[in-house]
């Protein structure tokens, strides 16, 4: 990974772009973890279940691949080699929770948002827009991120169908995965957001989580 920092302009151009493929083809990712729902017996849930679930961890899955967009945006303008590499290092571990949500989804007979590449693209611009601005807000989006992130999860296990112990196993790895990551970009001098701002990113949360529950 350090490697990484002596790469021209073009080249960090082209490893974005073969991120973003990665990141929104169906099944291309490759997990660094195997999924926590392969420890879990696969119980009958109802057909209703089946489906809001199904769109529970479409909203999860399109949020990883923000997630990746976001950290992807932020280490391409990063001023600070360190910053730059905990990013890429957060994407890296990013990539289990995208991967484990795929998985989970086509179990469960259904599909990924269409809308994630729309995300993607948003989300890539505003990391790549706090990256420009200091590393400091960069990782003080990051903490604000996760921590939206984590409120999310909370609701979404609050759901989850007492059979489902697949996607309950997935869920609460990955909020204990996003509650390390804010936590490391605050310790790593990352800027706190006031309330106006945080208040801001629910609503974009929000529109996420609404759009994507079933398309």
């Amino acid at each position: 990974m350090t490697t990484q920092r002596h790469y021209s302009p073009i080249d960090r151009l082209l490893l974005q772009a073969d991120a973003a493929m990665r990141t929104l083809l169906p099944f291309s990712g490759q997990p660094y973890r195997p999924s926590p729902a392969l420890l879990q017996a696969d119980r009958q849930m109802s057909d209703e279940d089946t489906r809001h679930v199904a769109g529970l961890m479409r909203i999860n899955h399109t949020g990883e691949v923000c997630a990746q967009a976001l950290y992807q945006g932020q280490a391409l303008t990063a001023k600070l080699p360190q910053v730059r590499e905990a990013m890429e290092h957060a994407a890296e571990e990013e990539i289990d929770h995208l991967v484990w949500c795929e998985q989970r989804i086509h179990q469960l007979g259904s599909h990924t948002s269409i809308l994630n590449p729309l995300f993607y693209g948003m989300s890539f611009g505003i990391g790549a827009v706090a990256g420009l601005i200091s590393d400091k807000v960069s990782l003080g989006f990051v903490a604000a991120t996760e921590h939206q992130v984590c409120k999310h999860l909370n609701e979404h296990l609050e759901q989850l169908p007492v059979e489902d112990e697949k996607s309950r196993a997935i869920l609460e790895q990955m909020r204990a995965d996003e509650e390390h990551h804010a936590q490391s970009a605050l310790d790593a001098g990352g800027f706190r957001f006031p309330a106006p701002v945080k208040f801001g990113m629910s609503l974009l949360a929000k529109v996420m989580t609404k759009s994507t529950y079933r398309i």
